[in-house]
């Protein structure tokens, strides 16, 4: 789990806290119902109203990926398919699938099972390209409905704002209210812009992040089975695969 989201939302709300804190105001200040009402569900609303339903469906699905974030070190990965590069030299394709009944991850069990049924080499690449494109664009969807989101927000808070300021001119013959209410009506652009910037694009910039994760984790195993189909030598091709891979991410990985 990489809690990067999490920790990022939470201290960013925290120094928001501080600041109000430090300057002598309350939290309960920026706590009102009505323009939090207003900026949350129509910037929602907008953005299922800029989709479709099938996009909010994924968009919702992708949240608690969003804040556990699996990854996969890309160290663990080679190490796996050189182990089945010694199997395959040792016993033979068809013990593939063996391995392919104890393995969790969809995609690699399905590439091995193909590989032991003896798909072709050209249309398995195909096939594995194919998922990897398909996998990648409902994570960009999702990411696309949060961006979305991050923009329309401070727009909706100035409507907000603009609308509570109409409140506060009908008010003009009550000078002592004028304060409090002119202060209460920029609450709205307030969360418009707190929303966008502390919630809904880092979110989509996490699962855009995460979608690009998960399309090299997939191509990297996508090159490595292909590589033990066609019998590479497990040594070169751990060797190939590390070349594949930045230095610093194996360097973190270690």
């Amino acid at each position: 789990m990489d809690p990067a989201t999490l920790i990022g939302i939470v201290v960013a709300f925290g120094a928001l806290i501080a600041m109000l804190t430090i300057e002598g105001s309350n939290v309960t200040a920026i706590l009102l119902p009505a323009p939090m009402v207003l900026v949350f569900f129509a910037t929602i609303a907008v953005g299922i109203a800029g989709g479709t339903i099938k996009d909010l469906i994924m968009a919702l699905k992708a949240i608690p990926g969003a804040f556990k974030g699996k990854t996969t070190h890309p160290q663990e990965i080679i190490d796996r398919v050189v182990s089945l590069a010694e199997k395959a030299r040792s016993e033979g394709l068809l013990s593939l699938e063996q391995e392919a009944d104890d393995v969790e991850d969809p995609f690699l069990r399905r590439a091995l099972q193909n590989i032991a049924d003896g798909t072709d080499g050209e249309d398995l690449r195909i096939l594995l390209e194919d998922e990897i494109e398909t996998s990648a664009k409902s994570g960009r969807t999702a990411a696309r409905f949060f961006t979305s989101m991050g923009g329309y927000a401070p727009t909706i808070g100035i409507i907000g704002t603009v609308v509570s300021l109409t409140h506060v001119l009908e008010n003009l013959s009550t000078p002592a209210t004028l304060g409090p209410m002119i202060a209460s009506a920029f609450v709205a652009t307030l969360w418009g812009l707190l929303s966008a910037n502390f919630l809904w694009l880092p979110i989509g910039a996490r699962l855009k992040r995460l979608t690009d994760l998960e399309v090299e984790r997939m191509s990297l195993l996508m090159e490595g089975v292909l590589a033990v189909q066609a019998g590479s030598q497990p040594r070169l091709l751990g060797e190939r695969l590390r070349a594949m891979v930045p230095a610093s991410a194996l360097s973190a990985a270690a």
